[in-house]
């Protein structure tokens, strides 16, 4: 069975909004210089590290930051405290309050604003008011591939994903939280991503230093992602996880695109 510490990042709630296409709203000409550009990043990325890190620099262009964004995270990053992991003792899935919780107060429980807000194509159940989420398609991140979502026996094809895990949090400040504290954690929006099943249930409670996605484009934002839960909440990383999130942020593809 799916592990509790992460299954079953909303239009209702903090929207994580798709990337816009790589220069969009630009006057051709010079979108056409945009995309020369960042083919320019990617070559000299590739000729100075080679194939693999050609194919991770492509793959990342799918995935654009900006530079605002990137130099927050590493600011953040070089502000997380650095300590070893706690012990896991007193770890429990409740202890972070009920699963999917309807903390927003919106009606509908958490891993349905969820489904509702990373799947397209979304049916929902009649008489739920577009709460409970029937079917839909993922485009999902870890794999950088798409997963059809039907609910049912099948439904953990996709799950919802602690992208800081509930066990990993506990083990770096969060045992230290009010009940209360845990349960918003858990229930964060920024903290939550429908994703590939099998990959969330092998990322365990993994930090940046154990487990990255395999979609290697997509670890850039994903890092980026966790250092800012942790920075929210005042986790700390181990030395290690530091060392492996500064090495995928320096991994970043950056496309600042302004609309005219």
């Amino acid at each position: 069975m799916p592990n509790p510490d992460r299954d079953p990042p909303n239009a209702r709630w903090a929207h994580r909004p798709a990337p816009r296409p790589l220069g969009a709203g630009l006057p051709r000409r010079r979108r056409g210089r945009t995309l020369w550009w960042v083919a320019v990043l990617v070559a000299t990325v590739a000729a100075g590290l080679g194939v693999p890190a050609w194919t991770q620099a492509v793959e990342a262009a799918r995935y654009p930051v900006s530079t605002a964004d990137l130099a927050a995270g590493r600011s953040a990053l070089d502000g997380l405290p650095i300590k070893g992991r706690a012990p896991t003792s007193g770890y429990d899935r409740s202890a972070f309050g009920q699963a999917w919780a309807d903390v927003n107060r919106n009606g509908c429980d958490t891993r349905n604003d969820i489904l509702a807000r990373d799947l397209t194509g979304t049916t929902f159940k009649p008489g739920t008011s577009d709460c409970v989420v029937l079917a839909g398609t993922l485009d999902d991140p870890y794999s950088g591939e798409v997963r059809q979502f039907v609910r049912g026996a099948g439904s953990a094809a996709v799950q919802i994903d602690h992208v800081v895990a509930l066990s990993d949090a506990w083990q770096k400040g969060a045992q230290q939280w009010a009940p209360a504290t845990r349960e918003a954690f858990a229930n964060d929006p920024a903290n939550l991503l429908a994703v590939d099943g099998p990959l969330n249930q092998e990322k365990g409670a993994g930090d940046a230093a154990t487990w990255l996605p395999p979609n290697t484009g997509y670890r850039c934002v994903y890092v980026l992602r966790q250092v800012r839960v942790k920075a929210a909440y005042g986790l700390w990383v181990t030395a290690a996880e530091r060392d492996a999130m500064h090495r995928q942020l320096g991994r970043c593809v950056v496309a600042d695109v302004r609309t005219q």
